[in-house]
């Protein structure tokens, strides 16, 4: 029985962190990797693959040329699945290549299997051929993220009614799509086949979506996704899904509608994956979406010698803050110096168009109660708009009344992912409003929209008092 500092169970990317942080504190470390390559989720299902989905459909159907060229204008006409999954697939491979040269390189043992706990200090390995590997740690990182939410009322069949791991292994383009759950992932792929000029109906049992996103910026996406005719149905819950052939897909809604398809994307909610963990052997209990509960700060669970991080511990469920969680948890665990989450992240969401905020919506900012102010830029109100053909787009920077400090940022529309950092950057440098006023910004670019958003907000509000 082989005994190690750390176990990782999982390579998503709070696991892929955490190992490789362990192993460069010298300890010896072990990874425990289910699927087929390391990645995890990220990589084979999730971030990774759905990112390179949406950019091969925006550069293949040439959706960020329409604005100078018209709607009919194709890069690519006739586009196939097997087109999708062509540039899919080479990506996938270069990320695995990487993570397993990024644990060669740190010396991270790695196995593939299932694990489960035999008690708080041991577990069990089962490989593909029935093998079975016993070990001990010292410590563990459970770090083994979600799989979809399959309800028993959604007949799943992998090629017409489908979750979203399965959306990437379509055989054909549908010509019409039902889309139920109108979270981020679902407001992701609803967007990337309106793209497709795939017919595209959206569902949702509540009256809203993105509930946390500022709601100015939810309602310039809306439209948007109205605009690129995506039928929204809200407030409207699913009562029974049914299939009448291959390609005929009945969605009855509450109240008597139906909605025909050739395709049911059922994205609401996922669960930890974490059943096969026997996780009471160890003492951990979970939530009813299989999610562990940890320690905010160390990410440490009930049980004092094992963390968790990522996904499997709920809200962001962003690859990004799970590789800083799986930092934070390595160091937590070994006993080194650790620094503290950031109290501000960037919130990403991929959709068409992008979504990114950081810092406090105006909603949280009135919650508050700070006195503030806010300004707003649109992105054709740049010149680096007009040559991109943007008739939409938009910022939104709210700022302190009282100090003046930047207090959110959030934008909706192309290249929002990559222009939130600078808004994320003054915000947890605790800048203020003549940054952005008093800085020269690269022209033409959209990033001028941060200092024609600061200039709206300076116009209304009153000088700072000396």
């Amino acid at each position: 029985m082989e005994h190690y500092d750390l176990i990782v169970i999982g390579s998503g990317p709070a696991g892929r962190r955490a190992a490789i942080q362990a192993a460069k504190f010298g300890r010896n470390v072990l990874v425990v990797e289910r699927g087929r390559r390391v990645g995890g989720v990220s990589v084979h299902t999730g971030t990774i693959p759905s990112k390179t989905l949406r950019e091969t459909v925006l550069n293949l159907t040439g959706w960020r040329e329409r604005g100078f060229y018209g709607r009919s204008y194709r890069v690519k006409e006739d586009l196939t699945a097997a087109d999708l999954r062509a540039r899919l697939h080479i990506t996938l491979n270069h990320e695995v290549e990487v993570l397993e040269h990024q644990f060669a390189r740190n010396k991270v043992d790695t196995i593939k299997g299932e694990a489960r706990f035999l008690d708080p200090r041991k577990i069990e390995v089962a490989g593909e051929a029935g093998e079975i590997h016993n070990f001990t740690s010292d410590k563990y990182i459970i770090a083994v993220g979600t799989k979809p939410f399959r309800p028993d009322y959604v007949p799943f069949d992998g090629e017409f009614v489908l979750d979203s791991d399965e959306i990437l292994e379509l055989k054909e383009l549908p010509r019409s799509i039902t889309v139920i759950g109108a979270g981020v992932i679902g407001v992701e792929y609803a967007s990337i086949f309106a793209a497709l000029d795939t017919h595209v109906t959206l569902v949702e049992p509540r009256d809203s979506m993105l509930d946390f996103l500022d709601k100015e910026l939810v309602a310039d996406f809306t439209h948007q996704l109205r605009d690129n005719g995506i039928a929204l149905r809200f407030g409207t819950k699913v009562e029974k899904i049914e299939k009448h052939g291959p390609g005929d897909c009945e969605t009855t809604l509450e109240g008597g509608r139906c909605v025909r398809s050739n395709v049911v994307l059922f994205a609401a909610g996922r669960m930890g994956a974490t059943p096969a963990l026997n996780l009471e052997n160890c003492g951990l209990e979970v939530d009813h979406r299989g999610r562990l509960t940890v320690d905010k700060m160390t990410f440490q669970t009930g049980v004092p010698h094992i963390y968790a991080a990522g996904d499997v511990i709920g809200f962001p469920s962003l690859a990004s803050t799970s590789m800083e969680q799986g930092r934070i948890a390595a160091c937590q665990a070994l006993e080194e110096k650790a620094y503290d989450p950031p109290e501000y992240f960037p919130y990403g969401i991929y959709a068409v168009p992008e979504i990114s905020t950081v810092g406090m919506t105006e909603e949280e900012t009135r919650e508050r109660g700070i006195p503030y102010e806010c300004g707003i830029a649109r992105f054709r109100e740049t010149s680096r708009g007009h040559i991109m053909g943007l008739d939409t787009g938009m910022l939104k920077l709210i700022f302190s009344l009282k100090t003046r400090r930047l207090l959110g940022c959030h934008i909706v529309g192309e290249g929002a992912t990559e222009l939130v950092h600078i808004g994320q950057a003054v915000l947890n440098l605790r800048g203020t409003l003549e940054y952005f006023v008093e800085n020269t910004f690269n022209y033409p670019t959209l990033a001028e929209a941060y200092k024609i958003a600061a200039l709206d907000a300076w116009n209304r509000m009153p000088p700072l008092e000396s």
